[in-house]
This record gives C-alpha cells, sequence and structure tokens, in this order.
C-alpha cells in the first residue's frame, strides 16, 4: 500500500509539479471553500423547516462552527508546519466531507449542529494553502511577490465560489427535495479532495516523524476548548429556559459562565508559562497590536454573527408576522450575491479610499459605512429594494476591513510574529462573530412573536416558527453600534500599521 502510494505522488509530482499548476488546484480548493461559505446562506429557513426548529435556532449552527473554526485554525496551521500542510490539507478536507454528507442525512437538529460544526475544518484551508506556495517558493527570488500573486488569486476564487454558491442554492431550493439540495455542497467536496490528492505536492521535507506531542500545546488547546464550549453552553442553556432569574436554567448558566471565565483566565496562564504555545497571549497585551484584534472581534459580530438573522429575516413573510421581506429563496440568494459583490467592490476600492484621504481614515469610513449600512435596517426594512441598498452600504465597509485588518495586523507587530499576529486577527473576528451568533440566536428566540401578529395558521408547515421583530431590531442595534465603536479603537491603532 505505501509503495504504491509513493509510486501515485511520483507519478502526480510529474504531472502536475509545476507551481502554477498547484496554485491552480489550490485555487479550486478556495473555490469550494466560497460555495461552503455562500451556499447555505439562502437555505437556512428551509433548513429550519425540514428539521423542525425555529429560525433562531440557525444561529446556533453559525455559533458552533464559528467557534469551532477558531480552534481549528491555529491548532491544525501548527499541526502543519510539523507533519505537512498538504497532508493536514488532506485531513481537513476528508472531515468537512464526511460532515458535508452527515448534513444530507441528518435526521434530527442536533445531529445536523453536530456535523455543521464539523464542516467548519475548512476554515483552515486558505492559511495552509499559503503556507504551501510560500515554502514550495522559497528558493526564488520572488517568493513574496509569488505568494502575494497567489493569495490574490486564492481570494478571488474564494469570493467567485461564494457568489456562485448562492445563486446556485437560491435557484436550486425551490425545484429540488431540501436533502437533494444538501447533497450538492457534499459532491462539491468530494471533487475538491481528488484534486488534492492528485494535483498538490507535499512541503518540501515534511514527513509526519516530525510530530511531537511533547511540544505540541495540548494543554492550552484543552483549556481554550473548555472555556468556549462553557460559554457557549451557557448561552444555550438561557436559550432554552430563558433570562429570568428565577428559573433554575439561569443559575445553571451563570454557573457555567463563570467556569467558562475560569477557564479562560487558566489558558491565559498556560499559554504565558508555555515555549511555544497555540497562541502568543502576550500579543494581546501589545499597545500596537490589541486595537487592531479589537477591532476585528467587533468587526466579526455583523460580518459574520449576523449572516442567518439577514437570511431568515429575508425569508420571513410579512402577511403573516407583519414584517420580513417574504423573498424566495432565489431571491435571497440575490440579496446576498449583490452583498458579495459589493465586499469585492469594497476591497477593490481601499487603495483608491486610502490615496484620497488616509488609510486610517479609509478604515473609519469602512466601520462607518458598516455602522450606516444596519442603522438603516431600522427604518428602512420592508422592501427587498431597501434591504439590497442597506447591505450595499454594508458590503463597501466589510470589504474594506476584511481585506485591511490582517494587513494592519502584520504592520503592526514586530516582524518575526507577522503570521502569528494576522492569524490571530481571523481567530479573533471568529470568535466575535460566534458570540454574536449565539446571542442573536438568543435575542431572536426569547421575544419570538412578542412584536408580531399571531399567524393565520400554526405548525411548522406554515412558517410558524419565525424569530421575533425585536429579535432582529437587536441583531441591526449591536452590528451598528460595534461598527461605530470599532471606529472608536482604530483611531488607537499606530501609525505604522498603516504604512
Amino acid at each position: 500500500m505505501s509503495t504504491t502510494g509513493n509510486r501515485f505522488r511520483g507519478r502526480g509530482a510529474l504531472l502536475f509539479g509545476g507551481l502554477g499548476s498547484i496554485v491552480g488546484f489550490l485555487a479550486f480548493v478556495e473555490f469550494t471553500s466560497g460555495v461552503l461559505q455562500g451556499y447555505y446562506a439562502p437555505l437556512l429557513t428551509d433548513i429550519a423547516r425540514h428539521l423542525g426548529v425555529n429560525d433562531a435556532d440557525v444561529n446556533w449552527l453559525e455559533g458552533s462552527q464559528l467557534m469551532l473554526s477558531a480552534l481549528v485554525v491555529p491548532a491544525l496551521s501548527k499541526l502543519g508546519d510539523q507533519v505537512g500542510h498538504r497532508r493536514v490539507l488532506v485531513w481537513s478536507t476528508m472531515v468537512t466531507l464526511a460532515a458535508s454528507i452527515a448534513l444530507v442525512v441528518a435526521p434530527v437538529f442536533w445531529v445536523f449542529l453536530v456535523a455543521w460544526a464539523l464542516q467548519g475544518f475548512y476554515v483552515v484551508w486558505l492559511p495552509l494553502e499559503i503556507a504551501l506556495v510560500y515554502l514550495r517558493s522559497a528558493d526564488r527570488p520572488d517568493s513574496a511577490v509569488v505568494t502575494r500573486r497567489a493569495a490574490a488569486l486564492l481570494v478571488g476564487a474564494l469570493e467567485t465560489g461564494a457568489i456562485a454558491g448562492a445563486l446556485a442554492a437560491g435557484a436550486l431550493v425551490g425545484t429540488m427535495d431540501i436533502r437533494a439540495v444538501l447533497a450538492i455542497p457534499a459532491i462539491v467536496v468530494g471533487l475538491c479532495l481528488v484534486a488534492i490528492v492528485l494535483g498538490v505536492q507535499e512541503t518540501p521535507g515534511a514527513s509526519a516523524a516530525n510530530f511531537r506531542i511533547r511540544e505540541f500545546d495540548l494543554s492550552g488547546l484543552a483549556w481554550v476548548t473548555s472555556s468556549l464550549v462553557l460559554i457557549m453552553g451557557a448561552l444555550f442553556v438561557l436559550r432554552g429556559t430563558g433570562v429570568s432569574p428565577g428559573h433554575g436554567g439561569f443559575w445553571l448558566a451563570v454557573v457555567m459562565l463563570l467556569a467558562g471565565a475560569a477557564a479562560l483566565f487558566r489558558f491565559v496562564a498556560v499559554e504565558r508559562a508555555h515555549p511555544d504555545p497555540l497562541i502568543d497571549v502576550r500579543m494581546f497585551t501589545d499597545p500596537a497590536l490589541w486595537p487592531v484584534f479589537a477591532t476585528a472581534g467587533l468587526f466579526g459580530v455583523s460580518v459574520l454573527g449576523a449572516q442567518a438573522p439577514l437570511s431568515t429575516f429575508a425569508r420571513t413573510d410579512p402577511e403573516v408576522y407583519g414584517y420580513g421581506l417574504g423573498a424566495t429563496g432565489f431571491q435571497t440568494s440575490l440579496i446576498i450575491g449583490v452583498y458579495l459583490i459589493s465586499m469585492v467592490a469594497g476591497a477593490l476600492l481601499l487603495p483608491l479610499v486610502s490615496r484620497w484621504a488616509t488609510p486610517r481614515l479609509a478604515l473609519l469610513f469602512s466601520s462607518l459605512a458598516v455602522a450606516v449600512g444596519f442603522a438603516l435596517f431600522l427604518p428602512f426594512h420592508e422592501s427587498i429594494g431597501q434591504a439590497i441598498t442597506n447591505m450595499v452600504v454594508v458590503g463597501l465597509g466589510s470589504g474594506a476591513l476584511v481585506a485591511s485588518l490582517p494587513a494592519a495586523a502584520a504592520a503592526a507587530a514586530p516582524r518575526e510574529q507577522t503570521g502569528v499576529a494576522t492569524g490571530l486577527t481571523n481567530s479573533v473576528k471568529t470568535v466575535g462573530g460566534a458570540v454574536a451568533s449565539c446571542i442573536f440566536g438568543l435575542a431572536l428566540a426569547t421575544t419570538a412573536f412578542a412584536s408580531a401578529p399571531e399567524p393565520a395558521t400554526s405548525g411548522l408547515a406554515t412558517g410558524g416558527t419565525a424569530g421575533s421583530f425585536s429579535g432582529y431590531l437587536t441583531v441591526w442595534i449591536l452590528c451598528s453600534a460595534t461598527a461605530v465603536i470599532s471606529a472608536v479603537v482604530l483611531l488607537f491603532v499606530p501609525k505604522r500599521a498603516f504604512a
């Protein structure tokens, strides 16, 4: 078996050995990542009906996946450095494929929730791919330029996949059974795994024998996992019991939150003492870096946490509940597609605005654009045209922030820690989105139907599971407020981060 595998990989090296060919295969991997990120958004209401849960519960899907993503990226990135980036890329893709298949056959919500969370292993693909390209081009004098160009191509493929995924899902959801619609991503991920096996070579010199379990920060991983699970679990308990102190579940949630905070403090102590920590927590106290991390966390609230509420609000029938857009799956996919296109436009416009003003002012304008876009939802939320207008404003600001925050972190960090700082920016953003998703799910569930007329008929088939209008107002207000706060925090980012 081993000899056959080596021969196969050798033939693959002869057929697909060039760096350009490898980048081409990696671009398909990122296209698949984009499909996974865009495909499900128009389907969230249909998924809720399929599983027999409230619209508010789909926020827990997003929250669980984002929380797992925050753990997966630093752990698997470090593992890739030890045993080989291609090897970890294959492993993570196999997990993603298994989870994508499980989503099709999941009989109940909790199984779907676990599979959805595990599908989040795809978030480590891009860091692994960039590391692969960098190390394979390290002996070239223009390796930095090659890596930047490859990264731009990969991100472009990701955005293309996200737009294609959203539009495809919207077009299919009204014509096929929901299980058949959910099977499409599994097929794409399967093709992605084949592309990696056939077209991507391992990092030079990498070997599974390089792994040293004693050197891997397992204790740090265990403590941060415990902390995040306890905090998310507390919010999930509150979702089921409400926030009334008179209920026993409330005090259980309080105990879990306190235990989560204690585990987090222990994690910080363990990381400070570890010679090669999973997360270098000292960077969070760096006066040049903490404003960038804080901005990223606040930005994650809107760019990641608000995706599910925006999708379910678009699908909510105003004739039944008195609010919502009553959009079809395809119309929802168009809203999401326009939003993604506006994000690309925002990223492309950032250099122009930076030259016209200054880089700091450009990011301030971007944060304020996100704040204004979500604030516009408060008076203007009654038509698809109004929603698209609001999301274009949000997308322009979000695209600029997505493009600029990692670069700002890299510039503000010491030269030997630029990669770590960039990765932490993404992790903090993900944690911000995960916590926001849970809070938004709680807001939409605990006040459900409080501000809307009773449905004409009841039952899941008629859509009697919408979130509350007051909950959606809470989402828009919090997204706008955190964007304003991030604009203020940007004033504390050092000048060198905008060089």
